[in-house]
C-alpha cells in the first residue's frame, strides 16, 4: 500500500507567532509515495525549515497556498525557484485561489508574474473546484476569513481515504458538509477555549466541526499566541474527550503517516511513534 507522509516543518499562525517563531511558520509537507511531493502554505521558514528537515525543496511538485496572508505564502517565490530548479526547468503546480495569483479587492497577488511562469501550470481554485496533481485529487473546501478568496483544502488519495485541512476560517453553517467522510482532520485553531477570535477557530469551534464530521483522527495546527500560552495538547485533549475522537495538537517537526493506520510521531525519535485512530 502506498502511503501519505505528512510533515509538519511549522505549526504557527498568525502574526505575533510568525513574528516571534515561537512556532514555525514553514507549512506543510505532503508527500505520497515514491510519485508526489507537496508543500502547504509555505509562510516564513519554509525554504530553511525544508532544508533543515532534509525535505529537499528541489523535488517538489506542485505548492498549495490557501490565502493571500504572509504566513501562508511568504515562501512560495523561493520554492518555486527550487521546484524549477533554479529556474532553469518549467516544471512543477501552483494551485491557489484569486487572491493569491491576481489579488482581490482586500489583499493580494501574493506571487509575482515572473515567478507564476516559471512552472509547468498554475491552477487557480474557488471553492468546490477541483485539481488532479497525479494520484491525489484536490478539491477546494469553503472558509469564512479576511480574505474573502480564502479556502481550505480536501486531499483525495486512491486507496488511503481523503485528508483535509481547514486552513484560516471561523465556524459558519454548513462547514462541516465540506469534510463528511475525511478520514484525517487537519484544523488551523488559534485560540483555546473560552477564548474566540473572529474569522478564526476556537478550541470550541473545533469540538463542534471535529464532533460533527467524525474523522478517525483531527489534529490541531496554526497555533496562536493565545493557544500557546493554554497549551496546544490540553486543548487536544479537551476535544478528545468531549468528541471521542482521536486528537492530536501537532508540534513543529512532527511526522503523520496515513497507511492501514494513522501513526504519529517526530522524525528525530522514531521509537516514540504511535498508532492513532478511532
Amino acid at each position: 500500500m502506498t502511503k501519505l507522509r505528512i510533515e509538519f516543518l511549522g505549526t504557527g499562525g498568525g502574526r505575533l507567532v510568525m513574528a516571534t517563531q515561537r512556532r514555525r511558520t514553514a507549512g506543510l509537507r505532503f508527500i505520497y509515495g515514491d510519485s508526489l511531493n507537496v508543500h502547504l502554505d509555505p509562510g516564513p521558514g519554509a525554504l530553511i525549515f525544508s532544508n533543515w528537515m532534509r525535505l529537499n525543496p528541489q523535488k517538489l511538485d506542485a505548492i498549495l497556498i490557501s490565502h493571500s496572508h504572509p504566513d501562508h505564502y511568504c515562501d512560495t517565490e523561493v520554492l518555486i525557484e527550487a521546484m524549477s530548479h533554479g529556474t532553469t526547468q518549467k516544471r512543477g503546480f501552483v494551485v491557489a485561489p484569486r487572491s493569491v495569483l491576481r489579488g482581490n479587492e482586500v489583499c493580494g497577488p501574493a506571487i509575482s508574474r515572473y515567478h507564476q511562469s516559471l512552472v509547468e501550470e498554475v491552477i487557480e481554485l474557488s471553492v468546490g473546484g477541483r485539481a488532479q496533481l497525479k494520484e491525489l485529487n484536490i478539491t477546494a473546501t469553503k472558509a469564512h476569513h479576511s480574505d474573502p478568496d480564502g479556502v481550505g483544502f480536501r486531499v483525495g488519495t486512491p486507496d488511503l481515504g481523503d485528508v483535509a485541512y481547514t486552513s484560516d476560517t471561523e465556524l459558519f453553517d454548513g462547514i462541516e458538509e465540506y469534510y463528511r467522510g475525511v478520514r484525517l482532520l487537519i484544523l488551523c485553531t488559534m485560540r483555546p477555549r473560552g477564548a474566540p477570535l473572529p474569522l478564526h477557530l476556537s478550541a470550541n469551534d473545533a469540538i463542534r466541526l471535529v464532533g460533527a464530521v467524525k474523522p478517525k483522527c483531527a489534529v490541531l495546527t496554526g497555533f496562536g499566541m493565545r493557544m500557546l500560552a493554554a497549551k496546544p495538547h490540553v486543548e487536544a485533549e479537551a476535544i478528545q474527550k468531549e468528541t471521542g475522537i482521536p486528537t492530536i495538537a501537532a508540534d513543529d517537526g512532527m511526522r503523520l503517516v496515513v497507511g492501514e493506520k494513522i501513526e504519529v510521531g517526530n522524525r528525530k525519535k522514531e521509537a516514540s511513534t504511535w498508532v492513532v485512530e478511532a
